[in-house]
This record gives C-alpha cells, structure tokens and sequence, in this order.
C-alpha cells in the first residue's frame, strides 16, 4: 500500500496534504496520510497555530472543506489539501460559522445518546494536517 500512496502523493505539488481512502470490496475502509514535500513541516506549523489560537473541530471542518481538492483513483478517495492558503486562513483568524458550530454540537450530542454516553457540550479540538496531531489521534 506504500507503493500506492507515494506514486498518488508524487502527482501533486509540494506542500500538499493528502488523506486517502481505500475502498475495500466488502465495504469498509482504511484511510492513509500523505504529505508531499515540505507538508509534514507545515502541516505541524498549521497545527501549533491553529491550536494556540483556540480552533476546534468546527474550525478545521470550515477550513478544510475550503480548499479541499477530491479526485479519485479507481477505489482510492483523494482529498488534496494545499497547506499554504490553509496557513493563510488560521493566520488570518478564520473560524467555522456558528451555524456550522452548532449543527456539529447537535449531531454529537445525537449520537452520545444513541451510545448511551452523556452528550457532550464542548466541540472537540483542532484535528491536525501536520504529522504530529494526526499521529496522534490513531
């Protein structure tokens, strides 16, 4: 799968962070990340920002879907996301509408209940393009 990821991340430009998911035939999934040069580093510089400015959940979801790129390759979902106009956007305090903010805190406290769990009243934290958030949270 290696192979298949490295050939994918060398057919976009520099600075590029690339989620990827592999359709399985029984329906599920698994998802890989990529960065092409110069992404790890940026992507975790866009993280350290984006975190001490206080984004959350809803702040990468606004951002992320902005500059999102979709193709696909044969059962492999691409989604590009070019990491210098995302900098630009956490550098310039951009932040997920309220309505947005709210509709996630609805959907999240649906589905604590449907679980069984307590609902949650805070959106969770900033996600990550970098390595070291996106390390983390697998």
């Amino acid at each position: 799968m290696r192979a298949v990821v490295d050939g994918i991340a060398d057919g976009f430009e520099p600075e590029t962070f690339l989620w990827l998911t592999f359709r399985r035939p029984d329906g599920g999934a698994s998802i890989r990340y990529a960065w092409t040069g110069g992404g790890q580093p940026l992507g975790d510089h866009i993280d350290r920002l984006a975190v001490a400015a206080g984004c959350d959940a809803a702040d990468w979801l606004h951002i992320a879907e902005r500059h999102q790129q979709t193709t696909a390759r044969g059962r492999v979902e691409i989604w590009a996301y070019a990491l210098r106009p995302m900098l630009a956007d956490v550098q310039s305090g951009a932040r997920g509408p309220q309505e947005r903010r709210e509709s996630l805190a609805r959907v999240l406290a649906t589905a604590a209940e449907i679980m069984g769990q307590r609902p949650r009243t805070l959106i969770p934290r900033w996600l990550g393009f970098g390595p070291a958030l996106l390390q983390r949270n697998d």
